[in-house]
Formats: structure tokens, C-alpha cells, sequence
């Protein structure tokens, strides 16, 4: 009896924890029954928050998805402009599952490597349909966010077929059961090649200008220079004029008052001038003068050495 109940027990508790399931913060879980997700009366799919939850044992399995944000880094890429120019663009995308049911058919059984595969493919045939109809310098300016705001409402909302004027939501990402939260473009870079050829245009341009900039303030160091050369001569033109003038007018005035004396007192000025003479006669050492005893020259030093 003992053991009956024992393995009644036992049987109990194996379909009890088989029926059990726990969900994780984070996750959602949903049910399959015979390979199908397991829906409502409203055809709505069943998804199971964190927590304790129970399910048909063996009828029904328990497939558990990351509810959490998800960020997708794309590597660099090769993309071409509207003037057929290359750029190198590295991107990142924010996103996360809004319908479990779709992802979980369109991925494979909710293979997260699967999802990321498709929706790179996706953002990447839309970027470059984008970066196609725009040049550089729209892209690497204020088009830049509008750029991502158009492909991030793409992916999600899918493209407009131009005939019908209607959206073609096969092509969203909504379809496949998963949400777009942000796309951002991190960085733009031209290629190798490119970027060599644009630097060493560059050094030339630079190197011009700065060559004319030179030329141009040699030519007005030059000008300035002829113009102070020309100002100087003028001064000291000026400079000697005024310094004849003043000197005549001394000697004028020198004339003058060696006149007046003379008329006063002749004695006194052939006296002067004779001391003059003396002075500039013997200045030097070795002066030798040789005159005729007749001369005047020393009149005065002999009347001097009769008076001693």
C-alpha cells in the first residue's frame, strides 16, 4: 500500500513540475502545442510575463525570447553618394521584438542571430537607397538626421509603392515581429584612396594661397618700404634746406657783426684774424711754414716779444 501511494505521489509531482514553468526578468515565453504557437480565442498570440505559469505536460513546450533592447553594431560599410562618390559609414541600431508570434516564425524558432541577419539586410538596401539620392556634403550636414528618421520609419512602416500610393508593409520589420528604436549613423569616413587624393588636393590649395598670401605681403612690404624710403628723403631734404637756411642766416649775422666791429675797431678785428690764422697754422705737430722776412704774418708775436 505504502508503495503505491509512493508512486502515486511520485507520478503526481513529475506531471506537477512538468506543467510548471518559470519566465525571467527580461524574457517573455510563449507556448507551442504540436509545432504551432498557442493562441487565444481572438487569434491573438499567448505570451507569458516573468513569473510562475503552468501548460499542458507533453502537449504543450515552452519557448522562452529576449523581450530586452537589443543594439546591433554594423560594421564599416561602402556606400555611394549622389555624385557616384564612396563613403564608409559605421551604424548602429536599437531595437527589440513586438509581436513574439512573428518573430518567432520568421526567425527560425527565434534565433537571435537569424533576426540580426535580417534586419542588417534590410537597413542596409534602405541606407544605401537613401545615401544614393544625397550628396556629401547633405550627408555629413543637417541631412544627416533626417536620414536616419526616414530609414528608421521605413524599416519600421515599410516602403510606398509610388503606383499604388500604399504601403507595402512585407518590406517593414514589423512584419517579421520586430520594432526599430533608433538608428544612428556613428561616424562617416572616406576611403583610403579617396581621403589621400582629397588631403594632398588640399596641401596644394593650401600651399597656393599661402604662396599668394606671401607674394602679396612682399609686394606691400615693398610698398611700404618705398613709401618710408620716400618720406625719409623728403625729411632730411627738408631737414637740410631748413639747417642751409639757418646756417646762412648765422653766417649773415656773423658778417654782419664782424662788419660793425671792424668799422669800430679794424685793429681788433686784424687781431682776431691773425690769432685764427695762428691757431690753424700750428695745430698739428711738425707744422713747418717757411716765409720771407718781409711778411706780416707774425707781425703781432713780434710786436708781443718787443713789448717783453
Amino acid at each position: 500500500m505504502n508503495k503505491a501511494i509512493i508512486c502515486l505521489l511520485s507520478i503526481l509531482l513529475f506531471f506537477l513540475s512538468s506543467s510548471c514553468f518559470v519566465v525571467k526578468e527580461g524574457q517573455r515565453g510563449i507556448i507551442l502545442k504540436f509545432g504551432k504557437v498557442l493562441r487565444n480565442n481572438e487569434k491573438k498570440t499567448i505570451v507569458y510575463s516573468p513569473g510562475l505559469h503552468f501548460k499542458l505536460p507533453f502537449l504543450e513546450t515552452v519557448k522562452m525570447l529576449d523581450a530586452r533592447t537589443h543594439t546591433m553594431e554594423n560594421q564599416s560599410d561602402r556606400f555611394v553618394t549622389k555624385e557616384k562618390k564612396d563613403l564608409i559609414i559605421n551604424s548602429y541600431i536599437k531595437w527589440r521584438i513586438s509581436d513574439f508570434s512573428r518573430y518567432y516564425l520568421s526567425t527560425g524558432g527565434g534565433d537571435l542571430f537569424q533576426a540580426e541577419v535580417l534586419l542588417k539586410r534590410k537597413f542596409s538596401d534602405r541606407l544605401r537607397s537613401e545615401i544614393s539620392r544625397l550628396n556629401v556634403q547633405e550627408i555629413v550636414t543637417n541631412s544627416r538626421e533626417q536620414l536616419t528618421k526616414k530609414v528608421l520609419n521605413v524599416l519600421n512602416e515599410g516602403s510606398i509603392d509610388l503606383e499604388t500610393k500604399s504601403s507595402i508593409n512585407v518590406n517593414s520589420m514589423n512584419s517579421l515581429g520586430m520594432h526599430i528604436l533608433d538608428v544612428r549613423i556613428k561616424q562617416i569616413n572616406l576611403p583610403l584612396e579617396v581621403s589621400n587624393s582629397i588631403y594632398n588636393h588640399m596641401r596644394i590649395e593650401r600651399e597656393t594661397v599661402a604662396k599668394s598670401q606671401r607674394s602679396q605681403g612682399r609686394e606691400k612690404a615693398e610698398k611700404l618700404r618705398a613709401a618710408a624710403d620716400y618720406k625719409v628723403s623728403v625729411i632730411l631734404s627738408e631737414a637740410e634746406k631748413e639747417a642751409s637756411i639757418i646756417k646762412g642766416e648765422g653766417e649773415a649775422k656773423v658778417t654782419k657783426i664782424f662788419a660793425e666791429n671792424f668799422s669800430k675797431e679794424p685793429y681788433f678785428y686784424f687781431f682776431i684774424r691773425s690769432l685764427r690764422a695762428y691757431e690753424n697754422s700750428f695745430k698739428n705737430d711738425g707744422n713747418i711754414i717757411i716765409l720771407d722776412s718781409d711778411n706780416n704774418f707774425f707781425e703781432y708775436i713780434n710786436e708781443m716779444m718787443k713789448i717783453k
